[in-house]
């Protein structure tokens, strides 16, 4: 089997399946979500098996393919993984079934509007695992790019009633940064040995360049990194893209698109600049520092439910992107867990909000209250998904971001003093959020309303089994990533620092002598 295309046969199921549900006639409308829910689950089935071939400590790259593409511009068909980016596909590929069975109804019947919105998610997913898998930069930049326009027709075509306007806004901020990466990746291949694979990652890593043309290529790439990821001040899109989209699309958009711009972070910025990496991390810190609390500020005074989960998605993206730059072994592991687990909570959050939303007619948080009385399962997974969100110990959210605090406080102990601060301000948007809609008196609804569905238990329980299970036994996931975080710090060419307790220690034994 270690002959398979296992990563090549991942990008091309969705993508046949997207075909197929794209020509079903009329007549067979209603196949499409069955179409789409199948290629999901066999999709996840092909990426399970995969998995089985990865090897915990074997060679930085695996289950490589490598074909001539453009040998001109040294770029090539090359995929790979390592544990970080094999994590991230299969949160993805798990996420992918669970946001087809949320969007069973979210379709109006008529014309080819169900065909053509489960054929963009399909579409979606494989640019989503091509950007992961992608070890070729150029290859990278191309699914980078391409993840911008089925997003901005499932906005555009599926969403509330600003959608085109929020899809029009999510479009330009990405192609603005898509293109000022376009130019530090030129920029980059000038500066390469040149050759058919000159745009490997491998080959990248390690080259030789000025101080000057380093430090501008780094401020391209990360600048694409920080708006898809997204980060202050770059963060406008997000609140009015997911406030606008169908939950779907607005938990594939914050809960797996938002990754790639941390994830780029971490196989790019700092492994091929190092430096730049070095020189640009203490004004990184600070504007990581600020996303934590603004996104947790523009929470707290949101009404509209699915703006107030896009906010803290600001805020929790600014503790992944400081545990990156903090650059110790456990924040970076922090961090690429974290990113794992963001996409359960988020996804728990957006989907179960769209329930909610469905059973009351409306996004506005004032329209809600004792909501608990009409429908308490619902209000219950509900509480779970915001006690995930506000990292309650037990869940998987607290193991990452307890990883991050402490990794940032080992090397710079006032950010992590005050990035642990915004703990109490995650607590209250929660918290505020869940009294104002399920506390009080009953409303008075004019016809019954339903608890939760099977076809909503279907939803909720694998995102419930992921929280639980990567909230009370996390190693086998930090067991993959950490090999991939040990070598990207090599790479950038830090060591972890000492101990504190140790070096009072060693201070006491020498000062004996």
């Amino acid at each position: 089997m270690s002959n398979v295309p296992w990563l090549t046969v991942l990008c091309v199921l969705p993508l046949v399946g997207a075909a197929i549900t794209a020509v079903l006639p009329d007549s067979a409308a209603w196949r499409a979500k069955q179409v789409a829910l199948g290629t999901t689950l066999l999709t996840l089935l092909v990426g399970v098996v995969a998995a089985t071939q990865y090897r915990i400590g074997g060679a930085q790259f695996q289950l490589v393919e490598q074909h001539s593409w453009i040998p001109a511009f040294g770029t090539s068909w090359a995929l790979g993984v390592d544990g970080m980016s094999l994590t991230l596909i299969l949160m993805s590929l798990v996420l992918a079934p669970v946001c087809i069975l949320a969007a069973w109804h979210e379709v109006p019947v008529g014309g080819r509007r169900e065909q053509n919105y489960f054929a963009l998610l399909l579409v979606l997913i494989t640019c989503i695992v091509g950007v992961f898998a992608a070890t070729d930069v150029f290859l990278f930049y191309v699914f980078f790019e391409a993840l911008l326009f089925p997003v901005y027709f499932l906005v555009g075509s599926y969403g509330g009633p600003d959608r085109r306007r929020a899809a029009l806004k999510f479009l330009i901020f990405g192609f603005v940064g898509g293109l000022v990466m376009l130019a530090a990746l030129i920029g980059l291949f000038a500066q390469s040995t040149g050759g058919p694979t000159a745009m490997l990652v491998t080959n990248l890593t390690g080259l030789q360049m000025g101080e000057t043309a380093e430090r501008l290529m780094f401020l391209g790439f990360f600048f694409a990194f920080a708006v898809k990821a997204p980060m202050w001040p770059v963060h406008t899109w997000l609140p009015d893209t997911a406030q606008q989209a169908t939950p779907a699309t607005a938990t594939l958009l914050v809960g797996i698109l938002d990754k790639v711009g941390t994830f780029g972070m971490l196989r790019f910025c700092l492994p091929l600049f190092p430096d730049a990496s070095r020189w640009a991390a203490p004004v990184i810190i600070v504007l990581a520092l600020i996303s934590v609390f603004y996104g947790a500020f523009l929470a707290i005074a949101s009404k509209d439910i699915m703006r107030l989960i896009a906010c803290t998605s600001i805020s929790h993206f600014g503790f992944i992107v400081l545990g990156i730059f903090a650059f110790t072994t456990t924040a970076a592991n922090g961090s690429a867990l974290y990113m794992i687990n963001h996409g359960f909570t988020t996804a728990a959050l957006f989907l179960v909000a769209a329930m909610l939303i469905r059973r009351r007619g409306s996004q506005l948080i004032p329209d809600f209250g004792g909501w608990q009385r009409v429908t308490p399962v619902l209000a219950g997974v509900f509480l779970f998904a915001g006690l995930a969100g506000l990292a309650l110990p037990g869940m998987g959210s607290f193991v990452s971001e307890f990883l991050v605090l402490v990794g940032t406080f080992q090397r710079h102990p006032v950010a992590g003093g005050i990035a642990a601060l915004a703990i109490i301000l995650a607590a209250l948007y929660i918290l505020l959020m869940y009294q104002r809609m399920m506390t009080g008196p009953k409303p008075e609804l004019a016809t019954p309303v339903r608890d939760l569905t099977a076809r909503e238990k279907w939803v909720v329980a694998p995102l419930i089994v992921a929280l639980l299970g990567l909230g009370f036994y996390p190693k086998p996931a930090l067991d993959v990533i950490n090999p991939a975080m040990t070598t990207v710090l090599q790479q950038v060419g830090v060591t972890d620092p000492p101990p504190i307790a140790g070096i009072g220690v060693d201070t006491a034994k020498e000062s004996a002598k």
